[in-house]
Formats: structure tokens, C-alpha cells, sequence
């Protein structure tokens, strides 16, 4: 079974630049976007043999996410169950016989990590939704984590060190969560992979550079993690600041 997740930057942007070729080209049995930007009805975009879920932010062009699937889920969820979450669009849960879907577009701790607190919080409570799924049924966790975890996952670690997305806090957060049962699944099937990255600056010529980060993930229950056959990066698909990431389960929902 393959999932692909990609943050797009405003899917009406993305549209015009060749998303819906990209889009069958993947050929995923499962396509996750963030940061959408857009209220129901500014696009349209309906693939033959799909189910489609959109969740918009209150906000108009801000967040937002959205979940394509070839088989109909046996429920969707909006949010992850606290109200304080339930404002921005960030997380759609799909439920499949054998797995929960969680597509989630994670809160940025924004410039001088203004909003760290409010970031702390919404790890907390994520990582306490996705245990209360994977104690019914394996969870498959995908978006845009807005982190990078290791040193290994953004070129220039060093002057980072704090930043939005490589604050200490934030990456903690990431290792609580997996030490908590998940795993990350490109590192389990390349622990050692460099230079690999899914998100680059607008800034400097980065993606030129390959001046980038490791921000988008897929993380499954660790009784999921025999059955990753791939976990994929796919750095030559543009038309965002963000490419898609991918990942290939031996088994079907």
C-alpha cells in the first residue's frame, strides 16, 4: 500500500503547477496534503477513484489540510479531540480495518519561538491522541512535523541550534513520541542517509544549495515497522518549498 504526504503551500497555487499530473504520476492508494490555505468550494480537483476529506482553518488562507484515498475510510475525525485544536485545520484521522491515518499539519514555534508554548502543549496532546488510537488499531502518522530531530535531518545544524524547528524543545518532543512506541520510518530504513531533505528555503538559492531540512515525516506504531517495505523522499517534485514524502506498507487497509 502506498501513502504519499506533501505539504503544497496553497493548493490553488500548486494547481497550476502541475499537481494533478504529479498527483497520478504517484499513483498513492493514499494522498495527504498541508497547508492547503483554502475554504471549501475556492478549488476543485477530484481524481477518479477517490474519497476526499478537507479540514480548513477558521483563518482564511492559512493551514488546512486534506486526505485522498482510493478505499472509503470506516470513519474520519476532525481535529484531535481538544478544542483548543480545533480552530486551524491541522489533523484528519481516517480509520481503516487494520490502522488509524493521522495527517497532521504541526503548528510552527514561529520566529524567536513565539509560540513555543502553545507547540508544547499541542505535542502533548497529539502524542496522548495518537496513543489513545494505537491502543485500538496501528497508527500511520504523516505530514509536515515542522522539526527536524537529529543533526543528520537539515544541512547546517549549527547556526540552527534553537530555531523554530530545531529547538531543543521541539525535538525532545519528537524523541518522547517515538520513544513512546512509533517510529520514524525513513531513519529505520536509512539510518544514515545525508543530504536528503524535504523542505527548503525560498531564501539563497537553498534548494539550488541543497541548503534544507527533514521536516515531513511518516511515523507508524513500532508493530508497523516490519512491514515498511519503503520509506520515500521524493527531492526531484516541485512546486512548493516542501517536495512529497512517501512510504510503501506490505499490507492494505
Amino acid at each position: 500500500m502506498k501513502f504519499v504526504s506533501w505539504n503544497v503551500n496553497g493548493f490553488r497555487a500548486v494547481l497550476g503547477k502541475g499537481f494533478a499530473e504529479t498527483f497520478a504520476a504517484m499513483d498513492a492508494d493514499v494522498f495527504c496534503l498541508q497547508e492547503t490555505k483554502m475554504q471549501p468550494g475556492q478549488a476543485s480537483f477530484s481524481p477518479d477513484g477517490y474519497y476526499q476529506y478537507w479540514y480548513s482553518a477558521e483563518r482564511k488562507g492559512y493551514s488546512g489540510t486534506a486526505v485522498f484515498t482510493r478505499k472509503e475510510p470506516l470513519s474520519v475525525q476532525y481535529g484531535i479531540g481538544k478544542e483548543e485544536h480545533s480552530h486551524e485545520g491541522r489533523a484528519i484521522t481516517l480509520e481503516f480495518e487494520n490502522f488509524y491515518l493521522v495527517n497532521v499539519y504541526t503548528p510552527n514555534s514561529q520566529n524567536e519561538l513565539a509560540r513555543i508554548d502553545y507547540r508544547m502543549q499541542w505535542e502533548d496532546d497529539l502524542r496522548a491522541y495518537l496513543l489513545s488510537l494505537d491502543a485500538k488499531k496501528p497508527v500511520v502518522y504523516c505530514g509536515d512535523l515542522n522539526v527536524a530531530h537529529n543533526e543528520i535531518d537539515l544541512k547546517n545544524p549549527g547556526p540552527n541550534r534553537g530555531s523554530a524547528g530545531f529547538s531543543d524543545q521541539e525535538r525532545a518532543k519528537m524523541t518522547q513520541l517515538l520513544d513512546a512506541g512509533f517510529v520514524d520510518t525513513f531513519r529505520y530504513k536509512y539510518p544514515d542517509a545525508t543530504g536528503i531533505y524535504s523542505w527548503w528555503s525560498y531564501r539563497f538559492n537553498a534548494r539550488k544549495n541543497n541548503a534544507g531540512w527533514r521536516i515531513d515525516y511518516f511515523i507508524v506504531s513500532r508493530r508497523l515497522a516490519s512491514q515498511v517495505s519503503d520509506a520515500q523522499i521524493y527531492t526531484d517534485v516541485l512546486g512548493s518549498d516542501h517536495c512529497p514524502v512517501g512510504l510503501i506498507l506490505a499490507q492494505d487497509a
